[in-house]
């Protein structure tokens, strides 16, 4: 394959994780037939993205089954609403301009910009998530014919906003180019994602996995916005999700990209090490609280008996994990069985669930950035 920002054709391995099914794809019986494809992450020695070599169709990935909504998470809630008012703080949004977010899911983000008096907008490709979101909200995947209809009909967008979905796209340049169809000449494109430094320096390859086709660092994006006349004027760190970076990007003159590629020396030996150790310190009687897209990656590398998994989302409950097929269970069940020892997989949210699962008497179990004891 040719790297997705600059076209480079000989791509650098990086870490094979080997075969594995969509790690969001929830079984509701096991007669299921599951899929595996080839999780590798490579990086272009030209401009520096780490990105995956093989995409799964996102038909496949966001279909009409995918369970994450972003409203059932309180910190979430907490860091978009931040979001929203640095955003209008810093840009003087006014009521007559226009704010659209890609992969808008629930509509959990623009609600805020809403409640500050914004017009907004949502496109979501996941239908059953679009029809009941919380704003307006078109339902289809962004490309530049969905642009250009929503000029048509509301004009250009003064900000336009795409947390944790600009590293899950294929074809970064179609992306783009909706954005500068979309972007008003004033306007702002907000880009979060999570950190690929934060990954690297916390060992986090559990957030490794086919939704994230891309792992952005501040040098290719550069390059990659640099060929729609567009700059990262600034960034900023969030500790949310394990490490998000915030990128401001306008439109303006070209500018050299600031930054140099990461390195990832020595990485792929620290997560063999990394594996050895969590599957030493599990005990057979421990189960797993969360069940995130990010740990069923580490669920499918590291050979961890658990006895189940828990979570609050309907959509996961009364189901099974992808690939190791543990039954999953509301929260209460942990609280009701007090096993000994619980392993957190959504370690990014561990302070939230902690907090929501507090007459837990166990012992917790932490995986990153070391296996530890809580």
């Amino acid at each position: 394959m040719n790297c997705r920002v600059c076209g480079y054709g000989y791509l650098d391995l990086v870490l094979d994780l080997g075969y594995h099914p969509p790690s969001d794809a929830f079984l509701s019986d096991l007669n299921q037939t599951e899929t595996y494809y080839p999780l590798r992450m490579v990086q272009c020695p030209k401009c520096g993205l780490a990105q995956l070599d093989h995409t799964v169709p996102k038909e496949v990935l966001f279909n009409n089954d995918y369970p994450y909504e972003t409203g059932t998470n309180v910190d979430g809630i907490k860091h978009f609403a931040e979001l929203a008012k640095t955003v209008l703080d810093a840009y003087q949004l006014q009521s007559v301009d226009l704010v659209v977010d890609i992969g808008s899911n629930d509509g959990t983000l623009l609600s805020h910009f809403k409640t500050m008096g914004c017009r907004v907008l949502g496109v979501e490709p996941v239908k059953h998530i679009a029809k009941h979101a919380k704003v307006r909200t078109l339902d289809g995947f962004w490309d530049v014919n969905l642009a250009r209809k929503i000029v048509e009909s509301y004009g250009k967008a003064k900000v336009i906003t795409a947390t944790n979905v600009f590293a899950h796209v294929d074809d970064l340049h179609e992306f783009m180019g909706a954005v500068d169809v979309l972007l008003d000449k004033n306007g702002v494109f907000v880009v979060e994602a999570p950190s690929l430094r934060c990954l690297v320096d916390e060992l986090a390859y559990d957030t490794i996995y086919h939704e994230h086709l891309s792992y952005l660092d501040q040098f290719p994006v550069s390059v990659l916005v640099s060929q729609y006349n567009m700059n990262v004027v600034a960034t900023e760190h969030r500790q949310v999700h394990g490490g998000t970076t915030r990128y401001y990007i306008l439109r303006g003159e070209y500018r050299e990209p600031r930054g140099e590629p990461v390195d990832f020396t020595g990485f792929a030996h620290r997560v063999m090490l990394h594996r050895l150790n969590l599957k030493r310190i599990v005990p057979p009687d421990c189960v797993g609280v969360s069940a995130p897209a990010k740990g069923n990656t580490l669920l499918n590398v590291v050979p961890i008996d658990l006895r189940y998994v828990t979570d609050n989302s309907p959509r996961k409950i009364n189901r099974f994990t992808p690939g190791r097929h543990f039954p999953v269970y509301g929260d209460h069940r942990l609280l009701e069985d007090q096993p000994g020892f619980a392993l957190i997989l959504a370690w990014n949210w561990k302070e939230q669930i902690k907090r929501n699962l507090s007459d837990y008497k166990g012992v917790w179990i932490v995986p990153f950035p070391e296996p530890h004891f809580e």
